[in-house]
């Protein structure tokens, strides 16, 4: 038997430009399937606000299954909605209560700065990523990976680093708009295995350059970036990044 289909009211954030002044709209929805995902009831009122002449609603998605970490929001003040390891696609509408009221804005930092509605420019971390460079690597083909000895344990830290999408959703609840369980991911991944080492200093200080440039805080030992990442990465993470960054700067790697 299908299940009680539920009604929703949504307070949804609304800027047609940077330069714009925003507002929240509300929208009462209908016969909302609770095995919806948040992106589907996205669509349904989307599809409600073309049928009535009106512009539709402006979010990010790509993949809808949680992995190209394109979707990202704010529902009732956390990023990416109340279930933890959870992309907004992967949100389903069951955790929500009949007659609740949702509300729903962008990403807010200084690092991203708002397109039109919920999407938001996040082509900084692109720019970060850049700033790392590259990996040496020997040409030809691929050698036998059991002649590179890697400790099981610190594989597995490098693969949980290396889990990390780029949604943003860190920065989204950091106070202080910081990017650096982001890019601690993305050096620890490199850091931690044998392939990363030859570039790892040089890496680790172009990265945390580009981050400041873009305008990211600081970390502040919140630790709300680790509560709200949809992989789980731990803000162990960071201390490996700030090891790597005074290794870099002492021992004068460019």
């Amino acid at each position: 038997m299908a299940g009680k289909k539920i009604t929703i009211t949504v307070k949804i954030w609304r800027q047609v430009g940077p330069e714009t002044e925003g507002r929240f709209e509300e929208h009462r929805l209908e016969e909302i399937d609770p095995d919806m995902s948040f992106l589907e009831m996205l669509d349904v009122l989307n599809e409600k606000l073309t049928l009535a002449g009106r512009q539709p609603v402006a979010f990010d998605h790509d993949c809808r299954e949680g992995i190209c970490g394109m979707c990202g929001a704010v529902v009732d003040g956390i990023a990416h909605g109340p279930e933890e390891e959870t992309t907004l696609c992967q949100l389903h509408m069951r955790h929500f209560r009949d007659g609740e009221t949702i509300c729903i804005e962008p990403f807010r930092a200084r690092g991203f700065p708002l397109v039109r509605d919920l999407v938001v420019d996040r082509s900084a971390f692109d720019r970060i990523i850049q700033a790392g460079g590259y990996v040496s690597v020997n040409t030809g083909s691929a050698r036998d990976g059991n002649t590179i000895p890697v400790a099981q344990n610190v594989a597995e830290q490098a693969m949980d680093a290396a889990a990390c999408i780029g949604c943003g959703a860190c920065v989204a609840a950091c106070p202080n708009g910081a990017a650096m369980l982001f890019v601690s991911g993305k050096i620890s991944q490199f850091a931690l295995l044998p392939q990363g080492r030859p570039e790892r200093g040089r890496r680790a200080l172009a990265m945390v350059r580009a981050m400041d440039a873009e305008g990211f805080g600081n970390c502040g030992n919140e630790r709300e970036c680790e509560k709200v990442c949809p992989k789980g990465l731990s803000i162990r993470n960071i201390a490996r990044l700030n090891r790597e960054y005074l290794r870099a700067a002492l021992m004068g790697d460019e």
